[in-house]
């Protein structure tokens, strides 16, 4: 069971990687979403799904993997990638722009995410890529908009 926690809250083992292990993570979400059917009642129960398994997942990983907030564990990063490109038309141009926007997000943590990030456990890892992908996908929709 240990090893299952461990390959999906990894990201398939993405997590392991030495160099940006959540810019991988939100690689495999990248190509997981450009093959992935957008269909609004699938896509609903992705991100549900993403959202309670991710906590789930993430809480379990931190205690098997041993480290609070472990940089390994990129199921949060998945679901916020799914998060930000929710709704919108699956063009290349808008999941590149999509990706590159959620990163930097991501990565730089603007009001209220880094306060989200210091809540402990499963949601401290999940709500604040959560909220990057919130934020990424009113950004999208406004550039698909304009």
């Amino acid at each position: 069971m240990n090893w299952i926690i461990r390959f999906l809250a990894t990201g398939f083992f993405v997590g392991y990687s030495p160099f940006a292990p959540g810019t991988m993570g939100t690689l495999v979400a990248f190509l997981l979403y450009a093959i992935l059917p957008t269909t609004i009642p699938f896509y609903w129960m992705l991100i549900l799904c993403l959202i309670i398994g991710g906590t789930m997942i993430s809480h379990r990983a931190e205690n098997i993997i041993g480290e609070v907030d472990s940089p390994k564990i990129v199921i949060d990063e998945i679901c916020g990638y799914f998060i930000a490109m929710a709704f919108l038309p699956k063009t290349l141009g808008l999941m590149v722009v999509g990706f590159i926007i959620y990163r930097l997000l991501d990565v730089i943590k603007v009001y209220p995410m880094k306060k989200l990030e210091m809540l402990a456990g499963g949601l401290g890892i999940m709500l604040d890529d959560i909220c990057a992908g919130i934020i990424t996908n009113i950004i999208l929709h406004i550039i698909h908009t304009l």
